[in-house]
């Protein structure tokens, strides 16, 4: 694993483990993610939209069933499309894929950074070319994440541990040789104040 990607994955453990709500916001917007892209990969299996009439239709859906995945976020449920012929199961959700774990990549890089638009082409990657799913698609889902993110982001504090520590990486250059040393940033939450406010402590 990259240096940075591993100060993210530090850093999300830390941030979850403190705050059990924001915990379960970041889950539901991975479950709501993971199940678009499945009705998205479902979609370009079957050559046709929810509710669509096209000649180039192979089947139509008929219902879902229930599945629980283990993610990096923790136990989700996501929905199975099944279909009126034949039988469908997400190329996605192949363990050799692991998409959850690309796409908590996303989530937490917006939670994070402000932004996911940097992990959408990695998003792409994951998937293949062979899912189906179009890098329109993708970008469409990782702007609702943002957006999704952009609430927890905002949010009061009130409720939030007194100190959050995180990792960061910091590259350097010296005598023509890049590195990255490893930074501790504490951040002080204060609760007290009707305005709380995270302060760096370094």
């Amino acid at each position: 694993m990259a240096a940075n990607e591993f100060a993210l994955s530090d850093l999300a453990a830390r941030l979850l483990g403190t705050d059990a709500t924001l915990a379960t916001s970041l889950r539901d917007i991975l479950t709501a993610a993971l199940q678009e892209l499945i009705e998205a990969e479902l979609t370009s299996t079957i050559r046709a939209e929810h509710g669509e009439r096209s000649p180039e239709r192979v089947t139509q859906r008929n219902g879902h069933r229930p599945k629980l995945i283990s993610t990096p976020a923790g136990d989700v449920e996501v929905a199975i499309p099944k279909l009126r012929q034949g039988s469908f199961f997400p190329e996605l959700l192949e363990p050799r894929r692991r998409i959850d774990r690309a796409l908590w990549a996303v989530i937490m890089t917006a939670y994070i950074t402000g932004t996911s638009t940097r992990k959408v082409d990695d998003l792409v990657r994951a998937l293949g070319c062979d899912s189906g799913v179009s890098k329109s698609t993708v970008s469409r889902i990782c702007t609702q994440i943002d957006a999704d993110v952009a609430v927890l982001r905002t949010r009061r504090l009130d409720r939030m541990a007194s100190s959050v520590s995180m990792s960061a990486i910091r590259r350097t250059r010296s005598s023509g040789v890049s590195s990255s040393p490893a930074s501790s940033t504490a951040v002080s939450a204060a609760s007290s104040s009707s305005s709380p406010t995270l302060t760096p402590v370094w």
